[in-house]
């Protein structure tokens, strides 16, 4: 099964494009023993003036890069904060069920009211807002840590 991060934004090259590069990169080797691949799409952000008509731009773009009939959780503040076995286990019912899963993470404006109607999940990382860079990062190393959870690895410490 394919997990695809959509991500609103371009990351440029410096160090936190080294650091999401190498979670993706150590989830997807360490994912193949567990049938999973990572996959990261990064969408242009869009050159609308207001932020509903931006969100909306965006929310196309956002649509065109979810592969069908995955399983859909957008990263929201005002989304569910769950551990990370939380996540772990519920990555492995997606994956067991058959179904790619894409983790989506709007731009500066946030996500568009229907894409987030979507969502199978509406995922939080705290109650505090964070750059759209960063997120990238936290959710590749959540990501990656699903994994090492889901091999028995001793990345993740209960």
């Amino acid at each position: 099964m394919k997990i695809t991060m959509v991500a609103v934004g371009r990351l440029k090259a410096g160090p936190e494009r080294e650091m999401l590069d190498r979670y993706l990169d150590r989830a997807d080797k360490a994912g193949r023993q567990l049938s999973l691949s990572f996959d990261l799409r990064e969408l242009a952000e869009s050159a609308a003036r207001q932020p509903s008509a931006r969100k909306a731009g965006e929310a196309e773009s956002i649509a065109a890069a979810i592969p069908s009939g995955a399983v859909v959780v957008v990263l929201d503040e005002r989304g569910k904060p769950v551990t990370s076995r939380a996540l772990a286990d519920r990555i492995a019912e997606w994956r067991d069920s058959g179904r790619d899963m894409a983790f989506v993470i709007g731009g500066p404006d946030g996500l568009a009211p229907d894409t987030i109607a979507r969502a199978d999940l509406r995922l939080a990382f705290g109650a505090m807002t964070w750059p759209h860079q960063l997120v990238r990062i936290m959710l590749a190393e959540q990501l990656y840590r699903t994994v090492t959870i889901l091999a028995g690895h001793p990345y993740h410490r209960d």
